[in-house]
């Protein structure tokens, strides 16, 4: 089991196999500081190997979800010197894309549970999680062209999730737009109306992660993300490898006998089975 790092912009909590990760800046809406990226890298890097971890949930404090990026951090880096070998700015921004590179490659499977402001920054966030919920009152949006800044980290993971086209109409417009626009464009998968029923829809969500094997999730999540990037005989050879593993590792052999026994797998340790 991993130990995890000690934070100070992050709250973590764990309930058997599911870490809940809350972005704990209620005060600026979660507006995500330096410090707060370099612990969500942190995080991910100390479970990254962690099986007994198999689903993280990232929600705020405060009933936000992320404001976006701290204005007191970028204002701090561009009064810095620029030199040769290091330019504040750039390194702020691209700490940021980093953090999106890692927590997009969790093996583990990702819940984003959003509500209030999913701008900027939160905004990719909620573009590289496997599940993303939303309020219908939540506020999605890039408000980065409007403050006179390219959304440079965010637009690679948008374009990603939803294509060129709607990451183009969103990112030239700075559009802000709720729930239910959200899970139209495909940033979001499901929308609800209320906290209340943003808690339950995670509820069940977890459930049914909890059906699924943490190795298997981990090979899918990985063939996927060689989709576009890799040759596709490339992709299929690594899934037949994977695939036939897989069929005589543990994880296959205790998920065939599960079914012909007619009971839950060992690995489920949720609600799936009620």
């Amino acid at each position: 089991m991993a130990d995890l790092p000690e934070t100070k912009a992050l709250a973590l909590s764990r309930d058997r196999s599911v870490l809940t990760v809350v972005l704990n800046r209620p005060e600026a809406r979660n507006a995500m500081s330096l410090a707060m990226v370099r612990e969500l890298e942190s995080v991910f890097a100390a479970i990254d190997d962690d099986r007994s971890i198999r689903t993280v949930v990232l929600r705020g404090a405060g009933h936000h979800f992320c404001a976006g990026g701290d204005v007191k951090d970028m204002a701090s880096a561009r009064m810095a010197e620029v030199t040769e070998a290091l330019d504040p700015v750039f390194e702020v921004n691209r700490a940021f894309g980093r953090m999106l590179e890692r927590v997009e490659a969790s093996p583990q499977a990702l819940v984003a549970v959003c509500e209030g402001a999913v701008l900027g920054g939160g905004f990719g966030l909620a573009c590289v999680a496997d599940v993303t919920l939303t309020t219908v009152d939540a506020e999605f949006g890039l408000p980065e062209t409007s403050l006179g800044i390219p959304p440079a980290q965010i637009a690679p993971f948008l374009v990603k999730r939803i294509g060129h086209s709607q990451t183009r109409r969103l990112a030239v417009t700075g559009a802000r737009f709720d729930g239910r626009e959200a899970v139209r464009v495909g940033v979001a998968h499901e929308c609800v109306d209320d906290v209340a029923s943003l808690d339950a829809a995670l509820a069940v969500v977890l459930g049914k992660i909890a059906r699924c094997a943490p190795g298997a999730i981990a090979t899918t999540k990985r063939i996927i993300a060689g989709v576009g990037q890799r040759p596709l005989d490339e992709v299929l050879d690594d899934g037949a490898r994977s695939f036939a593993e897989s069929v005589r590792g543990p994880e296959g052999a205790e998920g065939t006998m599960a079914f012909v026994q007619k009971r839950a797998a060992s690995w489920n340790d949720g609600e799936a089975t009620r």
